[in-house]
């Protein structure tokens, strides 16, 4: 029986934050459907990121989500981190992949063979959807800790460091979901 390659699309996004997890995610898109306006997640409105994400759950062959938590991310590195959750995002499909192009300098040990695409959520569809799936998860669950870890603003900065996150931190000091190794965070101990 033929069926056609699988090809997943691997991206992360929050590794510039100061708090909270990174997130990957891994999309195999099907080849004969044409996803109008994919791009790569940083230059997409917060409404059109959650349209596409719609669209590209109904429509992809699969996708799957993996995520690294703040304990690991101070534990082995935001570098290390992220590898795992596009590793973690990559075993969590359903379907048996061919290939795997990850956006990026560095691509994870996977059970497919694999490669890297600098800049490649600007340039292959798949990473596109990817870094998409990868940004309304990761969004969501900033906007349930806003409210379990309120006054830092997370709904608004989503932990990236903005100046009214930095002053929040110097005002209340980092929270349990704030990275201690990331150095200013880690300035808050010294």
């Amino acid at each position: 029986m033929y069926r056609p390659e699988y090809c997943a699309g691997i991206d992360e996004v929050g590794r510039g934050p100061l708090a909270g997890p990174v997130y990957a995610a891994a999309v195999v898109l099907d080849p004969l459907i044409d996803i109008v306006g994919l791009k790569d997640s940083k230059v997409l409105t917060v409404k059109k990121r959650e349209e596409l994400n719609t669209i590209i759950c109904a429509e992809a062959v699969d996708y799957a989500i993996g995520r690294a938590d703040v304990e690991e991310i101070d534990s082995i590195n935001i570098l290390q981190a992220s590898l795992s959750a596009m590793q973690r995002a990559a075993s969590n499909l359903c379907v048996p992949l061919d290939f795997a192009l990850v956006d990026g300098n560095t691509a994870p040990r996977l059970s497919c063979p694999s490669d890297y695409l600098v800049k490649g959520d600007s340039k292959f569809d798949a990473i596109k959807a990817a870094s998409i799936i990868a940004k309304v998860a990761r969004d969501k669950e900033m906007l349930e800790l806003d409210s379990i870890y309120p006054g830092y603003g997370f709904a608004k900065h989503k932990g990236y460091p903005t100046p009214a996150h930095l002053e929040a931190l110097k005002t209340l000091g980092p929270s349990p979901i704030h990275r201690m190794s990331f150095s200013p965070c880690k300035q808050m101990l010294d």
